[in-house]
């Protein structure tokens, strides 16, 4: 690994330099293990601990197949299917690794007593397997989190509707989380030039799914003057998504839980901004009873904001919480789109504001190629920006994860694989230079 970091550091190293040097036998990972799988049994999922079931650990290279590639990973990311990996919810991740392995004599490799996490890299190119030829040793890459096999018609017209669509570093093994990652070559992305490896790292599952989910057609297809209403809109979905609305004209209403994540919306360039801690809103009574009074509470401070018109377009993702205030907020002929249920899985809303008003609830889930090129072109032009506000060591990731669980962090929190120290990897200062404020950001609040 010190030959491969050396390469990667040294200013002069050619491709086949890189071609040439030897892949080690293990590399360290950050992994779960599955005779661990039953040690939160019992447990409330707040008092499950990551830091308990994330092991650090030397573990073997695997076999590179066709159309596949080695990358060494210099960053990575922690994101919330990280968490759920490591508290084994909902439910334990080994079960998608046994049943990707029942696919074919190669994809066996993933089924293993441990599971190498992490949906998110930034690194070097080292080696790539037969047929693929976009891509070669030495490139400077991002990946998108999207594992297609696409033998089925199915997937053709949106590789998201691939029957065998699986998302890397959490339906699979080999992840980002560790010094090398097993990839298929169709995940690979120009890493952006005047980013560091861990802010190159950061953007690439959330940004991705906050561009299909609010951008692309297959989405909520977001224009000009769109109300868009994001909750959680300084974490790690919402900062981007309000950062997307803000780039395409629309009108972002940023719902927060503190005045710290308020100002983060500010320094993004919102002006719409809600405390729902602050402003003390309740939309259950108890676990069983919604409160249609703080609906109509929340619809009536949206109007304040937006001169009267209710949503066009809401960003859900903490579901169960809040998908009944975001049904009913939402004007006729509205949008809401989910991607996620952080808050819990069944969703609970009165169906004659949906049916009577024609609104569309669209299903969303990370991002077909085309939308991940997309979404990092926008980065690699400092169209969007990381939302990068710590980052951690290898050694520290169950910190990590523990400080996403607890919500104790803001936007994204990345991680140093191979990378010795922050703000390596800049290949073009000059760009960066103009854009340092907005990359800073989240670290500077």
């Amino acid at each position: 690994m010190n030959e491969i970091l050396d390469a990667i550091l040294a200013p002069d190293t050619t491709s086949a330099d890189f071609a040439g040097l030897t892949i080690p036998e293990s590399y360290r990972a950050v992994t779960v293990h599955k005779d661990e799988a039953e040690m939160f049994a019992g447990l409330a999922t707040k008092e499950k601990d990551p830091r308990k079931s994330l092991h650090v650990e030397d573990v073997p290279v695997p076999e590179l197949g066709p159309g596949e590639a080695l990358v060494a990973v210099m960053a990575s990311s922690v994101n919330y299917n990280s968490v759920w990996t490591s508290i084994f919810e909902p439910m334990s991740t080994f079960g998608f690794l046994e049943r990707y392995g029942k696919l074919s004599p190669l994809t066996k490799r993933h089924d293993l007593p441990y599971h190498v996490i992490g949906s998110d890299l930034a690194g070097v190119v080292l080696r790539t397997g037969p047929g693929v030829n976009a891509w070669g040793p030495g490139d400077e890459v991002v990946a998108h989190c999207l594992s297609v096999e696409l033998e089925s018609s199915d997937g053709h017209n949106d590789t998201m509707l691939d029957p065998e669509q699986r998302i890397w570093g959490f339906e699979t093994n080999f992840g980002g989380l560790a010094e090398i990652a097993l990839v298929k070559s169709n995940q690979l992305m120009p890493k952006p030039k005047h980013l560091s490896w861990e802010e190159a790292a950061a953007p690439g599952l959330v940004n991705s799914t906050a561009y299909r989910q609010l951008v692309s057609q297959n989405g909520a297809a977001m224009k000009q003057g769109d109300n868009v209403l994001i909750w959680g809109a300084s974490g790690g979905l919402g900062s981007y998504a309000t950062q997307f609305a803000l780039a395409g004209g629309a009108n972002p209403i940023c719902v927060v839980s503190s005045e710290q994540k308020a100002e983060i919306c500010r320094k993004m360039g919102a002006e719409a901004i809600i405390d729902r801690s602050a402003e003390g809103y309740k939309f259950w009574k108890d676990e069983r009873t919604q409160d249609p009074k703080e609906w109509k509470r929340f619809g009536k401070r949206i109007r304040e904001f937006t001169g009267g018109e209710d949503i066009d377009i809401v960003f859900e993702h903490p579901g169960r919480e809040t998908f009944g205030a975001s049904v009913f907020v939402t004007r006729k002929g509205g949008t809401i789109t989910t991607c996620a249920s952080t808050s819990g899985y069944m969703h609970e809303y009165d169906n004659r504001y949906l049916w009577m008003s024609l609104k569309r609830i669209v299903g969303s889930h990370f991002a077909n190629y085309r939308e991940a090129w997309e979404a990092n072109r926008l980065i690699a032009k400092g169209k969007i920006h990381p939302t990068l506000s710590k980052t951690y060591t290898l050694e520290e990731t169950g910190q990590a994860a523990y400080d996403v669980h607890r919500n104790l962090h803001q936007g994204k929190v990345g991680v140093l694989a191979l990378a010795p120290e922050e703000g390596m990897g800049v290949r073009d200062e000059e760009m960066r230079a103009k854009h340092l404020d907005a990359i800073n950001r989240f670290r500077n609040v």
